[in-house]
Formats: C-alpha cells, sequence, structure tokens
C-alpha cells in the first residue's frame, strides 16, 4: 500500500472518517488533562504563578510553527504531483495556524508583561512571530482572492515557501541573535537548563493534546474542503446540461 492512496479523496474520506473519533477522544482527554494538572502545579519560585501559561503558551506556539510546515510539505506535494488532496489540506489548516498563532503572541504578552516589563518588545522571536501570523493571514487571504482552485493552490504554494523562512525564524531566532529579552528553549536538554519534572509531565501531555486537536481539526477541515469541491463541480455541470 502507498502513502500516495490517500491522495484519493474517495480513499482519504473514507480512512479520516473511522480515524476522526479517535483523533477527536484523544485530543479531549489530553488537553484537558494535560492544561488541568499544569494549571494544578505548584508556583514557580522565580515567576510565581505566571510561569503556568507555559502550559498554554509553549503548545500553541509549537504548533504555530510545524502547522506552517505541514502547510509547506503540503504544498510542494501539489507543486510536484499535484494531488487535490494535498492542497486542500494546506488549505484547511491555514485558519487553524493563524488561531494557534494568536494564541501564542497573546499568551506571551500576558507572560511577558510581568517578567519583562513590558507587553511588547520588538525581539527577533515576537517580530518573526508576528509577521508569521501576517503571512498566514495573507495565505488564507489569498486563497479567498483567487477563484479559480488550482491556481490559487499554485499560488500559495509559493506563498508557503516565502513564509516557511519566517517559521524557521521563528523557532531559532534566540539561536541566532543573542540580544532579546525571550528566554530560550522551555524543554532544553542542557545541563542546569532543563525544566523540572513537575512541569516538564504536563506540558508533554499539553503539546500532544494540542497536536491532536490540529489533527482533528484538521481532518475535519479537510473533509469540509473536498465536500465543497464536489459541491462546486456538481453545480458547475447542472449549469453547463
Amino acid at each position: 500500500m502507498s502513502i500516495w492512496e490517500y491522495a484519493n479523496p474517495v480513499k482519504f474520506m473514507r480512512s479520516s472518517a473511522a480515524l476522526l473519533p479517535w483523533v477527536v477522544a484523544g485530543a479531549a482527554i489530553c488537553t484537558t488533562v494535560g492544561l488541568v494538572w499544569g494549571f494544578l502545579t505548584p508556583q514557580d519560585y522565580r515567576q510565581g504563578a505566571t510561569v503556568k501559561i507555559v502550559f498554554l503558551h509553549v503548545p500553541a506556539a509549537l504548533m504555530a510553527i510545524n502547522i506552517w510546515l505541514m502547510m509547506l510539505v503540503a504544498s510542494i506535494i501539489w507543486i510536484v504531483r499535484r494531488h487535490h488532496v494535498s492542497a486542500l489540506a494546506a488549505k484547511a489548516a491555514a485558519p487553524v495556524g493563524a488561531v494557534m498563532t494568536l494564541i501564542a503572541l497573546i499568551t506571551g504578552a500576558i507572560w511577558g508583561q510581568p517578567m519583562w516589563g513590558t507587553w511588547w518588545e520588538w525581539d527577533p522571536r515576537l517580530t518573526s512571530f508576528l509577521i508569521l501570523f501576517l503571512f498566514y493571514l495573507g495565505y488564507i487571504a489569498l486563497w479567498e482572492a483567487v477563484e479559480d482552485p488550482d491556481s490559487a493552490a499554485d499560488l500559495t504554494g509559493v506563498l508557503c515557501l516565502v513564509g516557511s523562512v519566517f517559521a524557521l525564524l521563528s523557532r531559532y531566532a534566540v539561536n541566532f541573535w543573542n540580544q532579546g529579552l525571550h528566554q530560550g528553549a522551555s524543554l532544553s536538554v542542557a545541563p542546569g537548563e532543563r525544566m523540572s519534572a513537575v512541569y516538564r509531565y504536563p506540558l508533554y501531555l499539553s503539546m500532544l493534546g494540542f497536536f491532536l486537536l490540529f489533527l482533528a481539526l484538521l481532518l475535519i477541515r479537510t473533509r469540509t474542503e473536498i465536500r465543497r469541491r464536489r459541491l462546486a463541480a456538481l453545480l458547475a455541470r447542472e449549469n453547463r446540461a
């Protein structure tokens, strides 16, 4: 069995219908338990209760970056192999990624205000994340602005290639530039920098929950896009008749 079989809309609809209930259940359990467990953890000796934003901020930030990279892979598949499901999956993922980026920006500001004394700073990672959010909005707007679906998929695929630079900058900006207020990786494995287990395990669970939540939304939205494409084709055929 080849993975390209799932690029067939009929195969994708059948497989996703069987998978979706399990993904939704896993997302609900992991996200709920992870966030509740995280917010019940003790206060940090340095950051106090503010540190608990990490259970929302870090999973959202990681998903914001990785969703764009998933869109990049899907766009490349569309450009190279012209599989419509991949283009529709990239389109379906964009609004979810935009919301994740917005959550990361808002929770980052709430976390940063008591830690840095300001809601916003033109820090390398913060700035690249804001630009990534604008790319998400531009990607969504471009899909809506172009009437022909294949042309829209081509143009948004090119935009996705350009925006991937900022997705990578958002991930590694702290490593590229020493200046800036943003801290290093929350899950660093370097000696003396590793997060305490009392925070690390609920954070892992929250991250898994956010991933499953994205996967569930991606399946739902992609199925909707396929149905919308089928309906448009049927209406066009009826109008020609």
